[in-house]
């Protein structure tokens, strides 16, 4: 923490209250406005304490090594020349004329993830003049707007569940902690959000105008630079909703049927489509490679680069190959949604995550038990089948090539509202069908 920190800090939330404050109306109505503030309270909150958990927990990481060792030399580039710092923060990583003097200065300069998130901090860095933490407070702006657009997307679907929908979306301890601070996982987590609710609107409102598109593509792209294997799993779930909820809309249950195979054989080939052209320019993400990939990654992150973010685990052993990945699928989504177990905490915060860990799997044996008798009825849903199919296949993502729990902690995050939501619609799904079967015997 600078002297900086203590003074622009406060000047930058009173700003965003008073923005927030002016904006609310137009966007909440008298269902969700009191939840507002408090969720935007809850994101600034849990992005100074990660700061404060980084700095004095871990003695620093990944946060403030994005700021002090990149976004913090592009603001000084623009403070000693602003043709140079505009220069430096276009910059694709692949030519350091002109630029080298800061460019040198920063270790993420040519891994383009990094330096993508680093030219975001680098932006706000400019309004902040590099204060850590009132940049990690814009952090938790992007990450709230993202998450309200969320909350919106499944409030519209089900407004009487709106207590159920917010606790989901918004206040989800481990998804307020590690969603909100300067990190990668704040700004794809804010990405997913607005992109739900634009995919929505566009494809299952029929809602379509220029700037939803732009700001759908946008957030597409961010996510892309950004964290790849998000997309590999984002992009054939929300195919799978768009098709299952036009599908749903036809009466004739024959020509349903008729039409499934067609449907099933149109979301799988646009899902591979997608997958192809997401790892089209990096060959770690290509489809043959992606078990490799998660191989290299899984135990690089278990003892090397994550060896001290938390206990390490492990599933069996990766071969490289993607029928290796698959055998390991079930151990890898257990480990995403319902570990660490309580006996598996070595320290706080994992002792929160275990916490969480069985919460969640106390809740769905709970939804699967108490409405066991309609539980695969529900999954006919559109919207439960696009909670469902992303979260368990993000589960595997990240659960197959992590293979540390500290880490996995922080790299889960997307999944967890989608899957809450998941086990809300079905509750409810299930709850409302068995209300509608007693009133017609009655």
């Amino acid at each position: 923490m600078e002297l900086r920190d203590f003074i622009v800090t406060p000047i930058v939330i009173l700003i965003v209250y008073i923005v927030a404050y002016i904006l609310r109306s137009r966007i909440t109505d008298e269902i969700t406005r009191p939840y507002f503030f408090p969720a935007l309270t809850a994101k600034i909150l849990g992005a100074l304490a990660l700061g404060f958990i980084y700095q004095f927990y871990y003695g620093g990481g990944d946060t403030y090594n994005f700021h002090s060792y990149g976004s913090r030399h592009i603001w000084e580039a623009f403070m000693d020349n602003p043709a140079t710092g505009f220069k430096l923060l276009f910059s694709d990583g692949s030519s350091e004329v002109g630029i080298y003097k800061y460019s040198s200065l920063i270790p993420f300069f040519h891994d383009r993830s990094s330096f993508m998130l680093i030219r975001i901090a680098a932006i706000f860095d400019l309004f902040t003049f590099s204060s850590y933490s009132a940049t990690a407070v814009c952090f938790a702006v992007i990450s709230f707007i993202g998450l309200w657009m969320l909350f919106v997307a499944f409030y519209e679907v089900r407004p009487d569940l709106h207590k159920l929908i917010a606790i989901a979306t918004l206040f989800i301890p481990s998804v307020v902690f590690w969603g909100s601070g300067l990190l990668k996982d704040t700004i794809t987590l804010a990405g997913l959000g607005i992109a739900t609710l634009l995919i929505k609107r566009i494809f299952l409102d029929r809602r379509i105008n220029i700037f939803s598109v732009l700001l759908l593509l946008l957030c597409f792209y961010i996510i892309f630079s950004i964290k790849k294997y998000i997309l590999l799993t984002y992009l054939p779930a929300i195919m799978i909703w768009v098709y299952a909820t036009n599908l749903s809309k036809i009466r004739s249950m024959a020509f349903k049927v008729m039409m499934l195979p067609f449907v099933a054989a149109i979301t799988v080939v646009s899902g591979y489509f997608a997958i192809s052209q997401v790892g089209k320019d990096d060959s770690r993400y290509a489809l043959d490679q992606l078990g490799n990939t998660a191989m290299v990654t899984a135990y690089d992150i278990a003892y090397l680069t994550g060896h001290d973010a938390g206990s390490t685990y492990s599933l069996g052993e990766l071969d490289g190959s993607f029928g290796s990945l698959v055998k390991l699928s079930p151990q890898a989504i257990n480990v995403s949604l319902f570990r660490p177990y309580i006996w598996e905490a070595r320290n706080p915060l994992m002792l929160m995550s275990a916490m969480e860990s069985l919460v969640l799997l106390s809740l769905t044996v709970y939804v699967v038990f108490k409405r066991g008798s309609t539980f695969f009825a529900a999954l006919t849903n559109p919207h439960i089948i696009f909670c469902i199919v992303f979260s368990l296949t993000f589960a595997f993502a990240v659960g197959v090539s992590t293979f540390n729990f500290g880490t996995l902690s922080r790299y889960k995050i997307p999944l967890l509202p989608f899957y809450t939501l998941a086990l809300i619609l079905i509750y409810h799904e299930n709850k409302d069908r068995n209300v509608e079967e007693l009133e017609s015997t009655e």
